[in-house]
């Protein structure tokens, strides 16, 4: 067997590996919306305030990420990802004995921390075994379909469970992650040489870096500025559609019969999406990331527009164009990933992630505290549908800009230490 074939092999095995565990990470956030209007009811709180502990898991992820983007740049990936959803789970189960606010507001911000563990790590394990630009879309589409079929089985359980109590959303669905947490640990290498095959070799391979630098050059690079700004808008729109739809549903006593399993259309358009908008940016517009991500959220702005303004009596339309916000919602995201190594350089790929997922997690953030307080004083759940709409847009219209303004550094040079 040639080097090239066993490289070939190993690296699908690693893609699949990484796929593998992050396929049961939102089980580990994901949940809460799930639980949000028992929650409320338990703790005699607000919309408003449920939205505050969504706000505060998020902001703990969005920290995360400017931390441990840097970290899997100069650390073991793996072991940040093992470690990081042996503690995610931790925090699920120790809410699910809860009965403060104040305390679940606490471990849900640490949960947000803990699960930013992953994302960034498993980039760089991906970035280290597909170094080629023209495969690389491909590789973070599966990646990010992982991610979205990870919200399937969130969902699924969720839908199985909701009715036994809100404390079993936190108990079971985390106990997988466990496992694959596990498995991963053991079976996955961060790079090929770890195998003794030949370490990607492209732009400022095999570099220490000064993490002061990494921050300093990825801040610097306004193109990837304005991408960070573009995905911030997405990851908004996407949260308010993952969040509060389950909630939608199950207010809803015109669809009680059928709407919790409509939900399922969402994560499900959203895993298709991801894998869909891979080939859609390297095979129809030719790796032009911009092109293919204003397509998608130009698309979900019109659908989301017309859930709204469509009544929900109609099962099968209903589904169908809930499938279709979660694939237009979701799937773009598949192409931002790709724009950290494109734009800043190999060397920064962890660095990059991790700034860009700060960017979309603080936005969502914001975007929580906001969709509880309008559905408070509209007393519509319908509202979601409008507001991810109009923020849709704007993620469509920012990305559209990154062409026009010029990085301050064509290609970085990183500084060693």
């Amino acid at each position: 067997m040639n080097k090239s074939h066993t490289f070939n092999r190993q690296r699908w095995k690693m893609l699949l590996l990484t796929m593998f565990c992050y396929l049961f990470f939102y089980t580990g956030r994901h949940n809460f919306g799930w639980a949000a209007k028992q929650l409320a009811a338990t703790l005699q709180i607000s919309y408003e305030k449920v939205g505050w502990i969504s706000f505060a898991m998020l902001i703990g992820y969005a920290a995360g990420q400017l931390i441990n983007g840097n970290l899997a740049d100069r650390l073991s990936p793996k072991h940040m990802i093992a470690t990081g959803g042996l503690l995610s789970v931790g925090a699920n189960i120790l809410i699910s004995f809860s009965n403060s606010f104040i305390t679940i507001l606490v471990l849900w911000t640490l949960n947000g921390y803990f699960q930013s563990m992953a994302w960034a790590a498993g980039s760089r394990i991906i970035s280290n075994w597909w170094g080629d630009k023209r495969s690389r879309g491909l590789a973070f589409g599966f990646y990010t379909m992982a991610a979205g079929t990870s919200s399937i089985i969130t969902y699924l359980f969720s839908i199985m469970l909701v009715h036994e109590g809100w404390r079993n959303l936190f108990r079971i669905p985390v106990l997988f992650l466990a496992g694959a947490v596990v498995i991963f640990f053991f079976l996955v290498r961060n790079k090929p040489s770890d195998i003794g095959l030949p370490d990607h070799t492209g732009n400022n391979e095999g570099i220490a870096l000064d993490w002061r630098h990494s921050y300093q050059t990825v801040l610097s690079n306004k193109r990837f500025l304005v991408v960070c700004l573009s995905l911030g808008f997405q990851s908004m729109a996407r949260y308010g559609l993952i969040f509060w739809v389950p909630l939608f549903f199950q207010s809803s006593s015109a669809n009680a019969q059928w709407g919790l399993w409509i939900t399922l259309l969402l994560p499900t358009g959203m895993a298709i999406g991801a894998f869909s908008f891979g080939f859609i940016s390297d095979q129809l517009f030719k790796s032009d990331r911009i092109k293919s991500i204003t397509l998608g959220m130009s698309c979900c702005a019109v659908v989301s527009l017309i859930l709204y303004l469509l009544p929900v009596r109609q099962p099968l339309l209903v589904g169908v164009l809930v499938f279709c916000a979660g694939f237009f919602s979701y799937g773009p995201q598949a192409n931002f990933w790709p724009l950290s190594p494109e734009l800043l350089g190999h060397a920064y790929v962890g660095t990059g992630t991790g700034v860009m997922n700060m960017c979309a997690y603080a936005f969502a953030a914001l975007g929580e505290p906001l969709m509880g307080k309008l559905i408070d004083l509209t007393a519509s759940k319908s509202i979601i549908f409008i507001t991810v709409a109009g923020i849709a847009l704007l993620s469509a219209v920012t990305i559209l800009l990154t062409n026009q303004v010029n990085a301050r550094a064509a290609t970085p040079q990183p500084t060693a230490i």
